[in-house]
């Protein structure tokens, strides 16, 4: 390479130094990290908070009153003749369309999120991002061990290949967990403005309820999936780690 590319040596001795260092993190990730991980993660599956049996205790109270209903003698109280006139004439008959309550601020301020959740949802999201973190070096660390390309003897190189592909799977997936957690809060938030505006229909109040729920047993999927993938990942590159450090190499070298 140094024929046909020059390389700055300076730049060389500084990226050298970056793998080197790079090599030594992934390698103690594999070998220490995920295991300890993984007993945590099974430790906390274990702990009362994300094993609620009643479900009930994880609801929410949703401080909006329902207010008194207004009766009206007549269909058109409040608009006047011609409008009532005009309406009819446009619409070919009458139809009473519900417009719902105007909010323009809440009664009791503001409507606080279900905190039994966010303060699940504040101890499983760190665990995310530790994974997607750890994971992306792992695979900078696979992909620097993959050798130029060759004509044959390229069965080692396929196993790191397959490992990268791996460890972008669940990159991926730990990426997808993030974004569930911000569709929950956004969908309830659709909901809890609906009841604001029509307080009157319990199908909102009952949704909000579903939604808790339903993101509760999603907290502990994910728990478990973070385990199961910290879990399969060390498995895996422990045993193809001769492969993946020496590709076209039989004396490999082990993290043990």
């Amino acid at each position: 390479m140094s024929s046909l590319l020059k390389v700055d040596n300076e730049i060389k001795t500084k990226v050298d130094a970056f793998r080197e260092r790079i090599t030594a993190e992934a390698e103690n990730l594999v070998a220490n990290f995920f295991p300890k991980k993984l007993l945590e993660l099974d430790h906390f599956l274990k702990e009362p908070i994300i094993n609620i049996v009643e479900l009930k205790e994880i609801h929410s109270d949703i401080n909006l009153t329902v207010p008194d209903p207004i009766l009206l003698s007549n269909l058109h109280d409040g608009l006047d003749s011609q409008n009532a006139k005009k309406r009819k004439l446009e619409d070919g008959d009458v139809e009473d369309k519900v417009t719902g309550t105007k909010v323009f601020v809440m009664p009791g301020g503001m409507m606080k999120s279900n905190g039994n959740l966010v303060d699940l949802i504040e101890k499983v999201k760190p665990e995310i991002r530790t994974l997607i973190e750890k994971c992306n070096t792992v695979k900078m660390w696979v992909q620097l061990l993959i050798p130029r390309i060759e004509d044959g003897n390229n069965f080692g190189v396929s196993i790191q290949e397959e490992t990268v592909a791996e460890l972008r799977t669940v990159e991926g997936e730990a990426a997808s967990y993030l974004d569930q957690i911000s569709r929950y809060y956004i969908t309830r938030a659709k909901l809890v403005s609906k009841i604001a505006k029509y307080p009157h229909v319990e199908d909102y109040r009952r949704t909000v309820t579903e939604i808790d729920e339903k993101e509760y047993i999603s907290l502990k999927i994910i728990v478990s999936e973070l385990r199961n993938q910290y879990v399969a990942l060390h498995d895996m590159i422990l045993k193809n780690i001769e492969k993946i450090k020496r590709p076209r190499s039989s004396n490999a070298e082990a993290l043990y």
